[in-house]
C-alpha cells in the first residue's frame, strides 16, 4: 500500500462530522457606561449600555423571578442590580451615568445598589417624561 492509500478513509466507513467553532460575541472592555433604570408601578427594568448607547446587558424583575406586585419593590430592584452586574463582570465597568425614568418605588434602591457594588456613579439624571401643557381641553358642552 502506498502512503496515499493509508491516509484515505475506507469507502464503507461513515465519516465523523466536522465540528466548527461557533462564532461568539466579541468580548469588549467598557470602563465607562450608562445605566438606565425604568421604574414603573408594575415592574423595574435596568439596562446597561456603553457610551454610545449600545446595549451590553439588561435585566428585569420578572426575569429574576419576581411575580405580581413584588416586581416593583425596592428589594426587587436591588436583586436586579446584583444579577445584572454578575452578567457583565468581565466587561470591566468602573464608572456609570445613571438615567432614571418612571415613578416606581425601585428608583432610589437601584441607585444605592449600584453604588454598593463598587461602581462609581458620576451623574444621576431623571429623564421621566413630563407633560408641558397637558392634553387638549374638551370642547364646550352644547345644550
Amino acid at each position: 500500500m502506498s502512503e496515499e492509500e493509508k491516509s484515505l478513509p475506507e469507502q464503507g466507513a461513515a465519516e465523523a462530522p466536522v465540528k466548527r467553532k461557533k462564532r461568539g460575541k466579541m468580548k469588549r472592555l467598557v470602563t465607562r457606561g450608562r445605566v438606565y433604570v425604568q421604574a414603573t408601578y408594575n415592574n423595574t427594568i435596568i439596562t446597561v449600555t456603553d457610551e454610545k448607547g449600545d446595549v451590553i446587558a439588561w435585566q428585569s424583575a420578572g426575569g429574576v423571578g419576581f411575580k405580581g406586585p413584588k416586581k416593583s419593590t425596592p428589594y426587587a430592584a436591588s436583586i436586579i442590580i446584583r444579577k445584572l452586574l454578575e452578567k457583565i463582570k468581565d466587561v470591566g465597568l468602573k464608572q456609570v451615568d445613571v438615567y432614571i425614568k418612571g415613578v416606581g418605588s425601585g428608583r432610589e434602591s437601584a441607585v444605592r445598589s449600584i453604588a454598593q457594588q463598587g461602581i462609581t456613579i458620576t451623574s444621576i439624571k431623571d429623564v421621566t417624561p413630563m407633560p408641558h401643557n397637558g392634553t387638549r381641553a374638551p370642547k364646550p358642552r352644547r345644550i
